[in-house]
C-alpha cells in the first residue's frame, strides 16, 4: 500500500515572500501611474495584455521562491518489504586505533566506517541488517532488521569508540579471534539461508588464530564474510586539544593481517577506496529472491524546491526578454 502527501519541512519560511508581495503590490500600482502619464502625454500605449502579462511572471517568480523557501517535499509512504532468506550483520571495529585521522578535527577511521556501512547497507535494502561492535569481543547494537532508517540512526549516532570498552584497554585491543563467536551465537534469525558479515576495520589487531576462525565459519553452513579496511598512512590518534599520540603508531602490515584472515574464511577484502566493488560483491552475495512484506513502513521524501526554483527563473528569463529594446522600437505619439 503506497501513501503519498505534501510536506513542507519550513513553513514558517513563507514569511520571507511577505516583503516581495509588496513589491508586487506596489508594481501593479506603478503601472497605473504609468498608464496616466502616458494619457497625458498622449503616448501610444503598449497592449494591455502586455503589461498584465509582466505583472503575471514577477507575482509567479514571488510564488515560487516563496514557496521553495518552505521546502516542500513530496512524501511517499510505503509498506516495507524484506527478504526472509538472506540477513546482513555489520561488524565495526571500535577499539582505539579507529580513533585514528589525518590531522586534529578530521574524519576518524570509525567516522569514515560508519559512512561506509550506511552505503554498503543501502546497496541491498531487501535485506534486513544489524549492527555489532568489534574489540576484543563482538558485542551486538541492533539484530537484522528491515528498517534502513533505524539501522543508519544506530550505525551513525550509537556506535563510538570503545563503547562498550574490551576487557582489556589499549591502543591495539582488536582481536579477530572474537570474530569466531558470531556463527551460532543468535546474530540471525532462525531459517535464514545465507548470512552476510560485513567487517569494517583497520586491521590493526592483535594476531589470530586463522584455523580456528575458519572452524568456527565452516561449520556453521550460509555464512559470507566481506572484510572492508580503513587505514591511511600518516594518520595518528589526537586528544580532545589536538594533540597528537605518542604512543601510536600506524601500521602497515594490518593489510597483510586482514588478508590472511580473508583467505583463511574463503571471503573478500578491500580498501575504503573500493567501496563500489564491495558494493557489488555485497549484492552478489545477497542474489535475488522474493520478498514479504514486514512490519513497519518506509518513507521517501523528493525535495521539490529545486523545480520551484528553475519555474522562477524562466520567469525571470522571460520578464528579462520582455524589457529588452526591440530594433523596430519607437514613440509614437498620438493624434488629437
Amino acid at each position: 500500500m503506497l501513501a503519498a502527501g505534501l510536506t513542507l519541512l519550513s513553513p514558517t519560511a513563507a514569511f520571507v515572500g511577505l516583503p516581495a508581495l509588496a513589491a508586487v503590490v506596489a508594481t501593479a500600482l506603478g503601472r497605473r501611474r504609468a498608464d496616466s502619464v502616458q494619457r497625458a502625454l498622449r503616448l501610444s500605449a503598449p497592449p494591455a495584455w502586455r503589461g498584465r502579462a509582466r505583472l503575471a511572471c514577477t507575482a509567479g517568480v514571488v510564488a515560487a521562491l516563496t514557496l521553495a523557501a518552505t521546502q516542500p517535499a513530496l512524501t511517499r509512504e510505503a509498506r516495507l518489504r524484506v527478504r526472509r532468506d538472506v540477513q546482513a550483520l555489520f561488524v565495526v571495529d571500535t577499539s582505539r586505533s579507529m580513533a585514528a585521522s589525518g590531522r586534529a578535527g578530521s574524519p576518524t577511521r570509525l567516522d569514515r566506517a560508519t559512512a561506509a556501512a550506511v552505503r554498503l547497507r543501502a546497496s541491498v535494502p531487501e535485506l534486513a541488517a544489524g549492527v555489532a561492535t568489534l574489540t576484543d569481543r563482538v558485542l551486538p547494537d541492533l539484530l537484522p532488521v528491515p528498517d534502513r532508517a533505524g539501522f543508519d540512526e544506530v550505525m551513525t549516532r550509537g556506535v563510538e569508540i570503545e563503547s562498550p570498552p574490551p576487557k582489556s584497554t589499549a591502543v591495539r585491543a582488536t582481536s579477530f579471534d572474537a570474530l569466531a563467536s558470531i556463527p551460532g551465537n543468535g546474530y540471525f534469525a532462525p531459517g535464514t539461508a545465507s548470512k552476510l558479515v560485513v567487517v569494517l576495520t583497520d586491521g590493526e589487531s592483535e594476531p589470530a588464530q586463522t584455523d580456528e576462525l575458519a572452524r568456527a565459519f565452516g561449520s556453521s553452513p550460509g555464512y559470507h564474510v566481506v572484510f572492508v579496511r580503513f587505514w591511511r598512512a600518516g594518520e595518528s590518534i589526537y586528544d580532545a586539544d589536538g594533540r597528537r599520540e605518542v604512543a601510536y603508531r600506524p601500521d602497515p602490515s594490518s593489510e597483510a593481517l586482514v588478508g590472511s584472515i580473508a583467505g583463511a574464511l574463503g571471503a573478500n577484502a578491500y580498501s575504503e577506496s573500493d567501496l563500489a566493488a564491495a558494493g557489488e560483491r555485497l549484492r552478489a552475495l545477497a542474489g535475488r529472491g522474493p520478498t514479504a512484506a514486514a512490519a513497519g513502513s518506509v518513507e521517501t521524501r523528493e525535495p521539490l524546491a529545486p523545480y520551484l526554483v528553475a519555474v522562477a527563473l524562466l520567469l525571470l528569463l522571460t520578464l528579462f526578454a520582455d524589457y529588452l529594446p526591440r530594433g523596430n522600437a519607437r514613440i509614437r505619439l498620438r493624434p488629437r
